[in-house]
């Protein structure tokens, strides 16, 4: 029957004849049958207990393993990256430190204070005005620099 259903025949109008057969596939049929396993217990294997331990702990095992392998990967390259700014903010600071010794050293220069000295309307000190605090005096009337002297101490009297 089902072999009869799938092959049709159609005439053609014209001609007479036969055309080839159709195939159209097996037809599927589906019949629901209700199961009552209420009836079924369950019986423990021990063995089997076992063995899915032991996998259950391979799992966990190989678990760690690859976390513990992305873990150190993944702070390798942020070290990595942690590194490569510190290197670019050395070499922006040797730069800036770079950029201020020369500043520096063009606001040192004497020649430049000296022009704006002169701007400003300062003149070079005449003979006299300069005291110097490192010369010691004679006549113990002028000002008087801190100094270390050796001290000796005799003791018992």
């Amino acid at each position: 029957m089902a072999a009869a259903a799938a092959t049709i025949r159609i005439a053609a109008p014209s001609s007479g004849k036969a055309v080839r057969p159709f195939w159209t596939g097996t037809p599927e049929i589906y019949f629901s049958k209700s199961i009552d396993n209420s009836r079924l217990v369950k019986i423990e294997d021990p063995r089997r207990n076992h063995e899915m331990r032991q996998f259950v702990m391979a799992l966990a095992l190989l678990f760690l393993l690859v976390f513990g392998y992305t873990w150190q990967h993944f702070r390798a390259i942020e070290y990595g990256y942690r590194i490569e700014s510190a290197k670019r903010d050395l070499n922006a600071l040797t730069e800036m430190n770079h950029a201020l010794r020369l500043e520096d050293a063009s606001l040192r220069d004497p020649e430049r204070i000296d022009v704006l000295a002169r701007r400003m309307g300062l003149v070079p000190p005449v003979p006299g005005q300069v005291m110097r605090m490192d010369a010691t005096s004679t006549d113990g009337q002028g000002p008087v620099m801190a100094s270390a002297a050796a001290v000796t101490v005799i003791a018992g009297q």
